[in-house]
Parts: structure tokens; C-alpha cells; sequence
């Protein structure tokens, strides 16, 4: 029994984990999710990259979805891919469904005063122009990280830049 004292996570997702899709990619399966607001938090957009950020605004609030019932194996995939401009922390959000209070984990945007940041990231906008080469480019990353080949973090952190105009 071996497994029974592990601890499972609950964890606010607020970009293009929101999706289905790319959860199943890092996952391989797709948790239970539930839609939840988190207060004191508000989400913008990176320059140049396909993926959001939020940081501290006392009054913000910002839609998502917990992943619920993560293993820490699990865990440690969202660790990997977050990279380190991201710090996991504890955070109160609450259920939409009901209105209940959790205290989950989430990632947040280490550099509050990082220059690309702004603007409002759109989740519906995302979906229609970037999702689909997102997740093939997502599933690279994956790939990448059960066989590195040499390759290092910079690779990860590189990958899901957005790609120049035409």
C-alpha cells in the first residue's frame, strides 16, 4: 500500500490548460475539472508568447478551471512545463458551481513588472488562433521532456514563443 498516503492536488488553471485537449497531452488522461474564480489576481497577456500570466491586483479576479484530484507526478509535468518565470503557490479561489470556498495551487508570474506583460488575454481568441498549434507544438514538449535527447530547459521555455507575423 504503498500509494495510499499520497496527497492529490487541486490546481487552478487559468490559460491554455483551460483546454481539454492540452491537459490530455501533459496528462495523459483529463482530470475533473470545475470552473472557479480567483480574487486578487488579474491575467495578461505575454508579448510574443501563447500563454497568459497573472499577478497580484487587489481588484482583480480571474476565470478558470481547477484540475482536480493531480498526482504529484502529475504535479511535477506542470512544474516542467510552467518553467521557472512561474512560481507554484497557495491560493483561495471559489466555485462557481457552488459558491464554495478551496484553497488550491496555481502559477503565478515571478516578474510582476516584466515589460512583456499586457493587455487582457483572451481564452476564446486562444482557442481560434492558437490552439491547434499550440497543442501540436505541446505534444513536442512532452515528447521532449520523457526523452531529452540533450536537450535543455531552453528548448521548453522557447517552444511556445508566439511564432512572427506573416
Amino acid at each position: 500500500m504503498s500509494g495510499s498516503g499520497a496527497q492529490l492536488h487541486n490546481v487552478f488553471v487559468y490559460g491554455s490548460f483551460q483546454e481539454p485537449e492540452v491537459v490530455k497531452v501533459m496528462l495523459d488522461r483529463t482530470p475533473e475539472t470545475i470552473f472557479a474564480t480567483l480574487p486578487g489576481f488579474k491575467r495578461f497577456r505575454l508579448k510574443g508568447r501563447l500563454y497568459p500570466c497573472v499577478i497580484p491586483s487587489e481588484d482583480g479576479e480571474v476565470h478558470g478551471k481547477l484540475l482536480m484530484g493531480l498526482t504529484d507526478e502529475e504535479l511535477e509535468n506542470l512544474d516542467a512545463v510552467e518553467g521557472n518565470e512561474y512560481e507554484r503557490v497557495t491560493v483561495g479561489v471559489v466555485r462557481e458551481d457552488n459558491f464554495e470556498k478551496m484553497t488550491v495551487e496555481t502559477y503565478i508570474w515571478i516578474n510582476k513588472d516584466d515589460p512583456d506583460i499586457g493587455g487582457e488575454w483572451d481564452f476564446e481568441e486562444w482557442k481560434r488562433l492558437h490552439m491547434k498549434e499550440f497543442i501540436e507544438t505541446f505534444k513536442k514538449i512532452m515528447e521532449w521532456k520523457r526523452n531529452p535527447q540533450g536537450k535543455g530547459r531552453d528548448v521548453f521555455n522557447n517552444a511556445l514563443r508566439d511564432a512572427p507575423s506573416v
